[in-house]
Parts: structure tokens; C-alpha cells; sequence
């Protein structure tokens, strides 16, 4: 298992329609842990089966565009990425440097 934290970026957009569209990517990827969002930005965090990390990542950068229509996210572009394994993940959240705090699953504005 990987995690995955993906950043994307672009032209504003109703937070209604941002918020809309990340529910429903959370719907059509069922291991969406996360999602925070603005107008303008977004980031998404999730877990996925891959064999390795070159697989983790190549499905990752997919993911924005292909749900893009499906799930009628704004069309931003892909600002980051990381991936990283499950023992990484969790070394870095008993460390205190893991991705930011824990808040419920779902979607939620920065």
C-alpha cells in the first residue's frame, strides 16, 4: 500500500462545484481518505494498491484527468505529488512530521 497526496491547481472556481466534485471523486475511488480544497486549489489523500511506486504514481497522476468529466472537476493541473509506502506514512505521523492532522474522512475546506 502507498500514500498518496496529490496537489492540483488552476483558475477559480465556485466552492460549491469544487466541494461537489471532490464528493464525488471520493465516491467513484473508494480509498479516498481526504480531500481539502479551495477555490483555487485542492489536495487530495489516499491510499493505493500498487505493486511499487513507479505503479502508485503512474495511477495517481491519472486520476485528476480521468475522473475530471465523471466527477466534473475544475480543470486544474496537477502542482504535486508524493507518494510514499506504509511504513514511511506511518513513521512520519508517530514522528509528528506526517501529512497535515488528522481530520474526518471526507471532503473539507482548507
Amino acid at each position: 500500500m502507498w500514500h498518496v497526496t496529490l496537489s492540483v491547481s488552476g483558475e477559480e472556481a465556485p466552492l460549491r462545484d469544487v466541494r461537489r466534485g471532490l464528493e464525488q471523486l471520493a465516491h467513484d475511488h473508494p480509498f479516498l481518505l481526504a480531500g481539502r480544497y479551495a477555490n483555487d486549489h485542492a489536495e487530495i489523500r489516499y491510499w493505493e494498491e500498487a505493486r511499487d511506486l513507479h505503479d502508485a504514481a503512474a495511477v495517481a497522476l491519472r486520476l485528476w484527468g480521468e475522473h475530471r468529466a465523471s466527477a466534473k472537476l475544475p480543470p486544474w493541473e496537477i502542482v504535486g505529488l508524493e507518494v510514499i509506502g506504509r511504513e514511511t506514512y506511518h513513521r512520519r505521523v508517530a514522528e509528528g512530521c506526517g501529512p497535515y492532522p488528522a481530520v474526518p474522512v471526507g471532503v473539507h475546506p482548507f
